[in-house]
Order: structure tokens, then C-alpha cells, then sequence
């Protein structure tokens, strides 16, 4: 009796691990032929695609290039094309005093300037999401005087994201899908109260590769 429940344990074993492996050879072959589309014409996109913002929602969509070239960052139209470059600011100036000034709770935000809220809007990244936090205009404006470049950013498609954490100062100017990449990171990583090991190994992570991608932009002279 004890041989044939073995025997019979064994088979009942034996089926659960094939059904498994079924189920995921069956989930590996749905990813394997997942293909990301133009969310305008429906076109096979590769890994590396423009994207369009919406700036009435903050939506960012995906494009080809064919489509993405019919919107410029500056247009009136519904989407805008979102730029690719990314620039590292190795001359930034801003003390601690000014940083403090801004009153954002956390030593990472990005600030760009929005044409539908006519201003500059600040958000920082949290485990709930991009949260906006009330920007000190006078603050920020004594910055963009001691660093023009900011003058340049394109209005609602660039921004300037701030990494002050653990105790470095790290400035660049980036297309804003870089912002909500970061923003998404963040959120699905996040677990506890400090977020695990998990998730500040991916935001090194994803500020090594930024910078490895980016090209400096010294200051330039005042007007």
C-alpha cells in the first residue's frame, strides 16, 4: 500500500510540474510575440521609438517616426514630439540654502515648464506616483539667473531633474519621458517604509546610465 501511494504521489507530482511548465512555455510565447505598436498608426515600433506628450493630460504615447515628425516640441497641436538628447550639467550652481528654499520634501525632483498651467511646475517621484509640490517662483528664479541654460528648456517636453541623494548633486536636462521612466521605476520598486535595497539599486542604476548617454553642457554666458 505504501509502495502504490508512492507510486501514485509521484504520477499526481509528475502531472503538476508538466501543467506548469506548460502554462509557462504558453505565457513566454504570448511575451515572445508581444509586439509594441504606434499608438497613432499602428505600426511595429522597435525597442527604441520617439514618444509624443499629451500636455493637457501629462500622457506620454508612443510613436514612429513617421508620425513623430508630423509634431515638433513647439507646436499648437494635440501632442508634441518629446526631444531624445540628454544633456549632464557639470556647472550647475545652486546651494543649499536655494535648494532648501524650493521647499520640496525629498532631495530628487524634476521641474519643467507647463503651457497649460502657464508656469513652472515642480514633481518629485514617490511610491504613490509623481507627486507636484508648490514651487517658490522667487527661489527658482533666482537659480535660472545663475543658470541660464535653464532659459533653453522646452516647454512641457524637457526638464531639469535634480538628484540630491545621499549627499551627491547631480543636474541634467532631459527629455520628460526620462522623468516619468524614473517616476515608474520608483513606484513599482518601492517596499516598506525606505524602500529596500531593490529599488535604490535601481535608481543608481538608472542615473549611471543617464549619464553615460548624456552630453555635458557647460555654462554659457549671461545675456
Amino acid at each position: 500500500m505504501n509502495d502504490d501511494n508512492t507510486k501514485i504521489s509521484g504520477n499526481n507530482e509528475t502531472t503538476e510540474v508538466s501543467s506548469s511548465f506548460d502554462v509557462l512555455r504558453r505565457f513566454v510565447r504570448r511575451r515572445s510575440t508581444f509586439v509594441e505598436r504606434c499608438d497613432l498608426c499602428s505600426l511595429e515600433l522597435g525597442f527604441d521609438h520617439p514618444h509624443l506628450l499629451e500636455p493637457a493630460t501629462r500622457k506620454i504615447i508612443c510613436a514612429c517616426q513617421a508620425c513623430s515628425i508630423l509634431f515638433s516640441s513647439g507646436s499648437e497641436t494635440k501632442y508634441r514630439r518629446i526631444p531624445r538628447d540628454v544633456r549632464y550639467l557639470p556647472d550647475f550652481r545652486m546651494n543649499d540654502s536655494q535648494w532648501d528654499a524650493l521647499m520640496i520634501p525629498i532631495n530628487m525632483a524634476f521641474f519643467f515648464r507647463s503651457s497649460v498651467a502657464n508656469r513652472i511646475v515642480v514633481l518629485y517621484p514617490s511610491p504613490a506616483g509623481a507627486t507636484e509640490s508648490l514651487l517658490d517662483l522667487e527661489s527658482w528664479d533666482e537659480i535660472v539667473i545663475a543658470n541660464p541654460q535653464l532659459k533653453a528648456l522646452e516647454t512641457d517636453t524637457e526638464a531639469l531633474l535634480v538628484n540630491r541623494v545621499a549627499g551627491g548633486s547631480h543636474y541634467f536636462i532631459v527629455p520628460i519621458d526620462e522623468c516619468y521612466k524614473l517616476v515608474g521605476l520608483i513606484r513599482t520598486k518601492w517596499k516598506g517604509l525606505g524602500g529596500g535595497s531593490e529599488v535604490w539599486e535601481a535608481i543608481n542604476g538608472f542615473f549611471i546610465e543617464l549619464r553615460s548617454k548624456s552630453q555635458p553642457l557647460t555654462e554659457v554666458a549671461h545675456a
